[in-house]
């Protein structure tokens, strides 16, 4: 029972994760066209389209949205190729990766969090100015962060999006000859980082088309980051759908559906845009090509450096920015350091955050527990029956689809099944984001793992269930508790699924940081940013920390032995 179980395991995951994304996507596509009987819609119109598009500022919204997701990704992708360009066999490079998944763990509110306290005209970079460059002694009536252009959220979109991009990049280089390609075209006398962006760089671009493709889809999508980041005045249109959905008028829940309907295509447009951008550089490309030139402008290698350096600068400032508010106790503008330290942001201030951290630690574990087994459960299939692996690729959609497309109809969804604002809702919501990640990250290890090991103990008379026990599971401990650190720390960064499957009921840490930006209260945004951000690093450390426990107890293996 058990191996039929096994056998057709990918079909179960894949029922389990494709039932709330085709209701999701339905109870999204219905209601645009003013159909939801629940609230009164029995004929199928466009009235719902009528009022979005003569909504005030609706196609403001829109063009923020593309622009600032598509300079986010540009500007990313092209830091990121820059870096690759002449560090990409420095002794850093391959350093830097092993650091790079707990980076991509901070979760996105807090990161934007920690921008603002250091952007905003009462920010540390104003504050460290001042007075002596400035000559302010209170804060300027600047509109440096929050902006109404954007600004600030592409700064921030760029911070988090290229750990990953660099994390995907090194990733498929593996499996490019990048040393022989850059070696040919030295003999061929060209520099090596002309040789790199020549014969290398159109072989990763390819490699990388759809993490790119997903970095576009939530950058023009993203609404944490943008009600943190955006003025109220000038929101993206992620930021309007969500207002819309929480109006009192629930006429306006006809418009937030046709407004989900139109972020699809949104991204869909910037995709497009940015596949044409691909086809006109590698027209450009060709022409460089044949030109032949064969070494970069002078100065090139600080103008890749210079901007990444400044923008991880930001980010590192942002973080600190948040532990120092958390631990401050008077700060006078424009000291530069809180004039007082203190504690009792932490004491006095715990009773306000103990559900919300308590509630996201639940989440977090149910859901990523729930992520680790399903993913076994596909690759332990694929791995004994040679398939699934089309199957569980399926499992991906939710990385490159608007979150807001479809939680707004999984909320109808779970509504019908009368589960919104449970727990058992919000853990299935979070977990359309928790399983892609956990698989992707678990999948490579799971494939790589040599088959002779199996081979040896199925000779020895195991069984499979025992060899998975005994011999696989011990083997692939690591990679499967950093898999679990990775899905932990998605769920602990999930805003939008715990918005919608919540129904408000469910206050987590970002849900309560994201709400908290728009106050004045700095000390207790500082402690739950802190928080939000400490909780993926822990789970990261224990993912580094168990593995070497069981080695050392099992073996005797010095606990600093790799």
């Amino acid at each position: 029972m058990a191996l039929n179980f096994l056998r057709y395991g990918p079909w179960l995951v894949l029922t389990l994760f494709l039932v709330p994304l085709v209701a999701g996507g339905i109870g999204t596509l219905l209601p645009a066209f003013g159909y939801l009987p629940a609230l009164g819609g029995v004929n199928f119109s466009l009235d719902p389209w009528r009022a979005l598009a003569a909504y005030p500022g609706v196609w403001d919204a829109v063009f923020r949205s593309l622009a600032t997701g598509l300079a986010a990704a540009f500007l990313s992708f092209a830091l990121v190729m820059g870096g690759l360009t002449f560090f990409h066999d420095s002794r850093w490079m391959g350093r830097l990766r092993a650091v790079l998944a707990p980076i991509l763990a901070v979760p996105h509110a807090a990161l934007a969090v920690g921008l603002v306290f250091v952007l905003s005209p009462s920010g540390w970079l104003v504050r460290m100015a001042s007075p002596g460059f400035t000559g302010w002694d209170r804060p300027p009536d600047v509109a440096l962060a929050p902006d109404p252009h954007g600004v600030s959220l592409v700064l921030a979109l760029v911070i988090k999006e290229i750990p990953y991009l660099l994390l995907v990049s090194l990733a498929a280089l593996e499996r490019l000859p990048t040393a022989r390609s850059v070696d040919i075209g030295r003999s061929l006398g060209y520099s090596g980082p002309v040789s790199w962006l020549k014969l290398v760089m159109p072989q990763l671009a390819g490699r990388i088309r759809l993490p790119v493709y997903a970095v576009i889809a939530f950058s023009v999508s993203t609404v944490d980051m943008a009600i943190i980041l955006t003025a109220t005045p000038t929101p993206t249109l992620g930021v309007l759908i969500l207002r819309w959905m929480r109006e009192a008028d629930l006429s306006f829940q006809f418009v937030a559906a046709a407004g989900a309907v139109l972020q699809v295509g949104v991204v869909l447009a910037a995709v497009l845009i940015w596949r044409i951008g691909e086809v006109v550089s590698r027209f450009l490309l060709k022409a460089w090509l044949q030109r032949g030139g064969r070494n970069l402008f002078p100065g090139a290698i600080i103008l890749a450096a210079v901007p990444t350096g400044i923008v991880s600068l930001l980010g590192g400032l942002g973080l600190v920015g948040l532990l120092i508010w958390s631990f401050a106790g008077r700060w006078r503008f424009p000291d530069a350091v809180p004039g007082r330290w203190s504690l009792e942001n932490w004491v006095d201030r715990f009773d306000m955050i103990a559900d919300p951290l308590a509630a996201t630690l639940s989440l977090a574990t149910a859901s990523t527990v729930a992520a680790a087994i399903l993913a076994i459960v596909g690759l332990e299939a694929e791995t004994r029956f040679g398939r699934g692996q089309r199957t569980m690729a399926l499992i991906l959609l939710p990385l490159i689809l608007p979150e807001v497309a479809f939680l707004f109809g999984f909320q109808v969804f779970l509504v019908g099944l009368h589960a919104d604002g449970s727990w058992g809702g919000v853990i299935w919501a979070h977990l359309l984001f928790v399983l892609p990640y956990t698989y992707l990250t678990l999948a490579g290890p799971y494939r790589g793992l040599d088959p002779r090991y199996a081979r040896a103990a199925a000779c020895l008379g195991a069984s499979p269930a025992r060899v998975f026990w005994s011999v696989r599971l011990p083997l692939l401990l690591r990679p499967l508790l950093i898999a679990m650190a990775v899905g932990f720390a998605v769920s602990v960064g999930s805003y939008l699924p715990t918005v919608f499957a919540g129904a408000g009921r469910v206050t987590t840490l970002t849900t309560e940081a994201v709400t908290l930006s728009s106050g004045g209260d700095r000390r207790l945004i500082g402690v739950v940013g802190v928080l939000q951000a400490g909780l993926p690093f822990l789970a990261f450390a224990l993912a580094w920390a168990i593995p070497r426990l069981v080695r050392w107890r099992r073996f005797g293996v010095g606990l600093g032995h790799d």
